[in-house]
């Protein structure tokens, strides 16, 4: 990626680099709920706004992926893919990547420069060799030594992957997405129900294999843009929903977001914020088309702002209330 493509996240964001995960958490939470396309019908700078701020959370809200960032810089992704050699002790902290054109020749570059007299070590590029499991997916470099080989040169690889990003409607309903692999564009429809760590295969559209002349496949790691209300846990979706204090006190049946549409759900009295309720078979399809549960996360919200006449009765019913919260306090003791 040029120098000019780097995206600076936390300036996206519009916080420091030192700034906390909560406090991350939280901006994106109102920047979200700001520029989301459901409150901006075809406003396009909005959806793009939206894409901006959903791409910068995804990366610092991920401690592993916010790392690379801080150290990579413009090539996180890069050095994502690749890893850093192992047993070099190398400190990225504050390098200037920006004197790169490319990721190889940063590589390139740092492996001419470890080893023993010219840095090889007495074998080409210091000895490390690229490669990239096909059965585990993940990719890093290890000692030639490892592989059997008396020379350092790339494996030959035809299977490939790359990652697609997905809106949470697209990953619910499916979508089709065309893909720009350099040498052609691919049309890919992704199947409903995809998630986070799917990865979908798509035939011979890997490299081409220099030995067999036949190409791999491509497998497409999914990824979803962040949503501002529902959130995954595990095969289920959560939610958080706000109630009144008399609500919570007295019960209610109150309307509750879904993937299809609006519900109702009733809220049993006495309530405590934090408590969740489960809405069975309204969370995401499995590939067999079951449903599993969406969780409602209750938030008890007080009014921040009052009537005269809801202060009265607010202060007559403390008056008269005969149940105290913490008198199980009273018994602790150290």
């Amino acid at each position: 990626m040029p120098s000019t493509d780097f995206k600076d996240y936390y300036a996206i964001l519009g916080v420091k680099k030192t700034a906390s995960a909560e406090d991350i958490k939280k901006t994106f939470r109102k920047l979200a709920l700001k520029y989301h396309p459901d409150r901006n019908p075809g406003d396009k700078a909005a959806e793009a706004r939206f894409k901006e701020i959903s791409e910068a959370y995804e990366v610092l809200s991920d401690s592993e992926k916010r790392k690379k960032y801080d150290n990579f810089g413009q090539y996180w992704q890069q050095a994502g893919q690749s890893g850093a050699p192992r047993g070099t002790g190398v400190d990225f902290g504050g390098f200037d990547f920006g004197r790169y054109g490319s990721f190889e020749e940063f590589i390139n570059d740092l492996l001419g420069g470890i080893g023993g007299a010219g840095g090889t070590g007495g074998r080409p590029n210091g000895g490390y060799t690229y490669r990239t499991s096909t059965s585990t997916g993940q990719t890093g470099y290890s000692s030639a030594e490892d592989f059997g080989f008396g020379y350092n040169g790339r494996t030959a690889q035809a299977d490939t992957e790359s990652t697609i990003r997905l809106t949470l409607a697209e990953a619910y309903r499916g979508a089709k997405k065309r893909l720009n692999l350099g040498s052609e564009i691919v049309d890919v429809r992704i199947p409903p129900g995809a998630k986070p760590g799917v990865r979908i295969r798509v035939r011979e559209k890997g490299n081409l294999n220099p030995y067999t002349r036949k190409r791999g496949d491509l497998y497409l790691n999914v990824e979803l843009d962040p949503h501002p209300f529902f959130q995954f846990e595990g095969d289920n979706l959560t939610c958080e929903v706000p109630i009144a204090p008399d609500e919570a006190a007295l019960g209610a049946s109150i309307e509750v977001p879904t993937l299809d549409g609006m519900v109702t759900m009733k809220v049993p009295p006495g309530i405590r914020s934090g408590q969740s309720l489960r809405l069975r078979g309204k969370g995401w399809p499995s590939p067999k088309g079951q449903r599993s549960d969406q969780l409602v996360k209750i938030a008890i919200a007080p009014p921040s702002n009052l009537s005269k006449t809801e202060r009265e009765y607010y202060e007559k019913l403390r008056s008269i209330r005969s149940y105290n919260p913490r008198a199980h306090l009273q018994k602790v003791r150290i």
